[in-house]
This record gives structure tokens, C-alpha cells and sequence, in this order.
């Protein structure tokens, strides 16, 4: 175990946990909204430093990072525990375990130090450690640590997060963070509240401050039949990514049954095409479509049209881009192209 970051010691021997926007009070011997902060006497404890359940070598289109180094590599780590529960989760088996197996997170993980998991990803050819699989703000001291370590020896960092961490712990991990992909999962609080548990102000808030601090941002929204997939409701979401900024990649991807909603279908083709286009009829310059094959997998440039990387699933076919520049009209394509 070790100390959590990002806490106030309350009277009685609570706590006020400040690391995501859940903002728990914890009474002495319990743990908060994750599973995996618990308050001991009076002391808030992350029962997951160094205790890695997933540790992959990943392309780095699958986070989806499509406007970050592609065709490179990206170590993946993960420990379990969420700050939220998503009613669709694929990764839920480890994200929900400490709520499933409550008294039994500690054994969970094996012991990786930050220097054995930098050690490992150069090994591993890796250019960017990729904190991913649950929510990375429930191990973030431990991901902070790695992401130190990380710069220091020439690796990026990247965050495929939830955005719900507090303002506190994002300016924290900001000057180590280069890129990161937020799940847009809606446009309201009723779906936030009733799907994945939160709430949506603090989703755009995190989106907001990490695009003014300058750190690379794509954005996946999951679309599900019958919960977020009218046609008003994705153009609601384009267009709040627009009012952001219009250089921000939105990936609509394709839901397939898991966890609690497996009595669902698919996310019909049909649909992720028409959110593609709704994107671009609202301003934004990159829209993929996920988890479908097809020409909504590419990047074109948003000036001329022409095709800029060629992509098969998480594999790059062909790369045309000319530094950050488009080859048929010097277009400058927003994204991170270079490695350190």
C-alpha cells in the first residue's frame, strides 16, 4: 500500500478524497466510490500501487489514438478498480472486481515497480506507456510515478480515461501527460447517471483543461441502440465537441453486447455512419467510426479531401502524410506525428 495523493483529513478520522469528481468522504476503514482508496485511521491508502493487472503491448490505434504517432507501439497497464460502472463495460471483470470481490483487492495484481514497467516497455520497442483497460485515475499515483520515469527516458505517456478526475489531478499529471482519449459516453446527466454512474459537467470540464494545457485530445463516444443513439443526440454531442474545438478526432464506435446490457444488439453500421456525418456537416475535421471496417477507419485531409493514412482495423496500410503536412495541398494536419 502506500499514501494516497490529493486527500484532506477530516474530524473523527475521515477523509475527503480529492482525486476525481466523485469527491468522497470516507469513514475510517472504508473505501471510496473506485474500491481501491481506503481511509485507515484516518490515513487514505491506494491499495494498487505497483499492482498491475494487464501489462500489453498494444498498437497505439487501438486506444483509439489515431492523430498520435501511428503505427507505433504503446505499453498498456492496468490495475483494477473504477470510479465508475458502466452498464456496458467489456473490461468489467477487472474494472469491477474490488466491488465484486470486496476483501480481496490487495491480493489482485503481481508487483511491478515503475522502473521494471519503463524497463520493460523499451524492451518491448514501445515509443508511449499507455495507461488504459479501467479508469487510470484510480492508480494515479502509481501512474504518475511510471509517467515520471517515462519522460525521463524518452517514452510519452497517454491516459484513455473516463475524464473524470478532478481539476487537482489533472494539473498534476498535465506536464507529464502528451495525449489522451476521453469516452464521451453522452450529452446529459440523466445518461451519465443511469449508465456509467457520474455525471457530464465534469467529463466537459476535463476536456476543456486539457485541451487549453496543450495535451493531444481524441474522443471516443460508444454508440448504444435506444440510449444514445438518436440523431438529434449525436449531433448534440458533435456539436459540444465543436464549441471545444474543431480539431479534437471523434470516434463513434460500434457497441457490441457486454456486461449488464448483453441482451442488447450491435450498433447498427447505418448509424455510425450518419453520427461520421453529422460531425463533419457540424465543423469538426476528423471523425472515425470504430470498430467497423471501411473508409470511416482513414484520415483524410480536412482541406482538400485526400487521403492521409490507410488504415486496416488497428493496423496502418499507408502513410502519406509529409511531416504534419498534407502532400496535395501543404494542409497542416492536427495531431502528434513525431517521436521524441
Amino acid at each position: 500500500m502506500k499514501e494516497a495523493m490529493l486527500y484532506e483529513k477530516l474530524s473523527r478520522e475521515r477523509v475527503h478524497c480529492l482525486l476525481c469528481s466523485h469527491q468522497c468522504r470516507i469513514e475510517e476503514g472504508k473505501r471510496g466510490i473506485c474500491g481501491v482508496r481506503e481511509n485507515q485511521r484516518g490515513t487514505l491508502y491506494s491499495l494498487v500501487y505497483g499492482k498491475p493487472v494487464a501489462c500489453d503491448v498494444d498498437p497505439i490505434e487501438k486506444k483509439p489514438l489515431f492523430h498520435f504517432l501511428p503505427g507505433t507501439r504503446a505499453y498498456s497497464i492496468s490495475t483494477v478498480g473504477c470510479n465508475f460502472t458502466c452498464l456496458n463495460c467489456q473490461n468489467h471483470y477487472i474494472s469491477q472486481y474490488p466491488r465484486e470481490n470486496p476483501g480481496q483487492i490487495i491480493a489482485m495484481g503481481d508487483d511491478i515497480s515503475p522502473s521494471e514497467v519503463i524497463k520493460e516497455a523499451k524492451q518491448e520497442g514501445c515509443q508511449t506507456i499507455a495507461y488504459t483497460y479501467t479508469e487510470p485515475t484510480v492508480f494515479f499515483e502509481y501512474a504518475l510515478d511510471i509517467a515520471r520515469l517515462a519522460h525521463e527516458e524518452g517514452l510519452r505517456n497517454v491516459f484513455i480515461s473516463n475524464g473524470y478526475m478532478s481539476p487537482e489531478a489533472a494539473d498534476a499529471i498535465i506536464p507529464y501527460l502528451d495525449g489522451i482519449n476521453i469516452d464521451l459516453k453522452g450529452i446529459s446527466d440523466k445518461f451519465y447517471r443511469e449508465i456509467a454512474g457520474g455525471n457530464l459537467r465534469p467529463v466537459l470540464h476535463s476536456i476543456e483543461r486539457f485541451v487549453g494545457a496543450g495535451v493531444w485530445l481524441e474522443l471516443t463516444t460508444l454508440v448504444i441502440p435506444g440510449m444514445n443513439d438518436s440523431p438529434e443526440t449525436l449531433r448534440w454531442i458533435a456539436e459540444a465537441i465543436v464549441g471545444i474545438s474543431d480539431t479534437i478526432p471523434w470516434h463513434v464506435s460500434r457497441f457490441s453486447p457486454a456486461h449488464k446490457l448483453a441482451n442488447l444488439s450491435p450498433t447498427p453500421v447505418a448509424t455510425l455512419e450518419q453520427a461520421r456525418k453529422t460531425g463533419y456537416e457540424v465543423g469538426l475535421r476528423y471523425v472515425y467510426v470504430g470498430n467497423v471496417p471501411g473508409e470511416g477507419e482513414h484520415t483524410y485531409c480536412p482541406a482538400c479531401g485526400e487521403l492521409l493514412i490507410k488504415r486496416i482495423g488497428f493496423l496502418v496500410k499507408e502513410n502519406r502524410l509529409q511531416m504534419d503536412r498534407c502532400p496535395a495541398c501543404d494542409a497542416q494536419i492536427d495531431g502528434v506525428w513525431f517521436t521524441p
